[in-house]
C-alpha cells in the first residue's frame, strides 16, 4: 500500500431652463467620481441661480428638489470617502494579522509539494460511502496514482510512488477522494494537505495566501495552523 492511516434627476426662462437641464445632465453623465459630480452640480445651481429672470423666477418646489439633489450628492460623497476609508483600514489589519502566519503550515484543499517525503492527506470521505479512493494527479492534471483507503476522516499518508512503484519526481500534487456506494460514485472532493505558507497579500479586498510552489487561496479556506515541523 503506498497510502497508510497516521495520526494526528426645472421650469423657468429658456436661459434658466438651460441652466437647470445642465445641472441635471452633470448629476447624470458618467464622471471620474461623485467628487466630480457634486462640485460640477453646485456651478450649475449657482449658475442657474444667478441667469434666472427675475419676472419669472424659478418655482419654489423645483428649486427645493434640486437642493435636495444637491444634499444627496453632497452625503453620497461624504459616505463613499467613508467607506474608502474604512475598508483601507480593515484591509491592513487583516494583513498585519496574516503576516504572523507567514512561516506557518496551513492546512486547506490545495496541491502539496512532494520533496520525496511522505505527505499527509487528511481525505474526508462521504460518510454514507463503503469505499473510498484517493486520486493522485500532478501539475499537469495527470493522474499518476489511486488508492483504495478506509472509508475515514483519519489523515493517511501518501509514499509520492506511482502505480509501478518508482518514485514520483519533486513538484506540486493534488489528490482528490473519490467516495462509492455500491459501485456508484457519490462524488469528489479535494483532499486537505498542510503547505508552507510563503506570503501574504490582499488580491481583490480578499486576504490570500501564497503556498510554497505559487499556490494561492483564500485565507478563510484554512481549516488549521501549525508550526513548521523541525
Amino acid at each position: 500500500m503506498d497510502v497508510t492511516p497516521v495520526t494526528s434627476t426645472s421650469t423657468s426662462t429658456t436661459a434658466a431652463a438651460s441652466a437647470a437641464a445642465a445641472a441635471t445632465a452633470a448629476t447624470a453623465a458618467p464622471k471620474s467620481g461623485l467628487t466630480s459630480d457634486f462640485e460640477t452640480f453646485l456651478k450649475m445651481l449657482t449658475a442657474q441661480l444667478q441667469n434666472q429672470d427675475p419676472l419669472n423666477p424659478i418655482e419654489s418646489s423645483d428649486f427645493a428638489v434640486q437642493l435636495a439633489t444637491f444634499s444627496g450628492v453632497e452625503q453620497q460623497v461624504r459616505t463613499n470617502d467613508l467607506l474608502a476609508t474604512l475598508s483601507a483600514r480593515i484591509g491592513e489589519s487583516g494583513l498585519n494579522e496574516l503576516a504572523g502566519w507567514v512561516g506557518m503550515e496551513a492546512r486547506a484543499a490545495a496541491p502539496a509539494y512532494f520533496f520525496g517525503e511522505p505527505v499527509a492527506i487528511w481525505p474526508n470521505p462521504d460518510s454514507t460511502a463503503d469505499t473510498a479512493t484517493v486520486v493522485v494527479k500532478n501539475a499537469f492534471g495527470n493522474e499518476v496514482g489511486r488508492y483504495d483507503i478506509d472509508v475515514s476522516a483519519d489523515p493517511v499518508s501518501w509514499s509520492g510512488l506511482d502505480a509501478s512503484g518508482a518514485e514520483l519526481p519533486e513538484g506540486l500534487y493534488t489528490f482528490h477522494v473519490e467516495s462509492q456506494k455500491a459501485g456508484t460514485l457519490l462524488n469528489t472532493r479535494q483532499a486537505e494537505v498542510y503547505s508552507l505558507i510563503t506570503e501574504a497579500r490582499m488580491v481583490s479586498g480578499e486576504p490570500t495566501l501564497v503556498l510554497l510552489g505559487d499556490t494561492t487561496i483564500k485565507a478563510s479556506a484554512v481549516a488549521s495552523l501549525r508550526n513548521q515541523p523541525q
